[in-house]
Parts: C-alpha cells; structure tokens; sequence
C-alpha cells in the first residue's frame, strides 16, 4: 500500500517536472516516484507466482511420471561431469 504526501516545488521545477512526465506519458506522481526509487534502489521485488506458468512448452514430458528417471538422469550427468575435471 502506498502513503500519500504532499510536496512543494518551485514553479519552474514544478513545470519542467510535468512536462518531462508528459514526455515520458506518465503522471507527475509516478515520475517522481520514479526518481525516488532510481535514487534510493528499488524495494526487493516481490515475484508473482502467476509468473512461472505458461511460459513454454514441455515437449510432453510428465514430470509427475517421469520425476525419478529424470532425478536419476540429472545425479549421474552431475557425476560424470565431475570425473572428467
């Protein structure tokens, strides 16, 4: 949830600042959260859980039917890459 505040600008920075947010075709608020933010490092963002589905397709792989040959497949390619070094 965002807190609202309340800033005073001079009016000749006020001005510069909405044209500059009109160029980029946002609102005055936004730009300077923007500013704010670039200034003093984003907060950790936070990852949508919607974000991981549907991003490609499987090939029709059935990790839930093949979860052990596939575990037994990754443990010995790990293992043999280890021999060869």
């Amino acid at each position: 949830m965002m807190a609202r505040m309340q800033i005073t600008l001079q009016p000749e920075f006020q001005r510069r600042a909405r044209r500059r947010a009109d160029d980029l075709g946002v609102s005055l608020a936004e730009y300077i959260r923007r500013l704010v933010e670039r200034d003093l490092g984003s907060a950790k963002a936070q990852a949508a859980p919607g974000a991981v589905f549907d991003l490609g397709n499987s090939g029709g792989s059935d990790v839930a039917k093949d979860k052990h040959a596939m575990i037994a497949q990754a443990l010995l390619s790990a293992r043999t890459s280890r021999r060869r070094r």
